[in-house]
């Protein structure tokens, strides 16, 4: 819950309500999206 709270800035209020699956599902997408607000190294 935290990494969804985090990067999207969601209350626990909203989180609660969802299933097991629904909070997998939005943690990668959480994952996913702070991977591409890194900046990227150079080669």
């Amino acid at each position: 819950m935290a990494d969804i709270a985090a990067v999207f800035h969601w209350p626990l209020s909203d989180l609660e309500p969802l299933s097991l699956s629904e909070l997998m599902n939005w943690r990668a997408l959480a994952i996913d999206r702070f991977r591409a607000m890194q900046p990227r190294e150079a080669d």
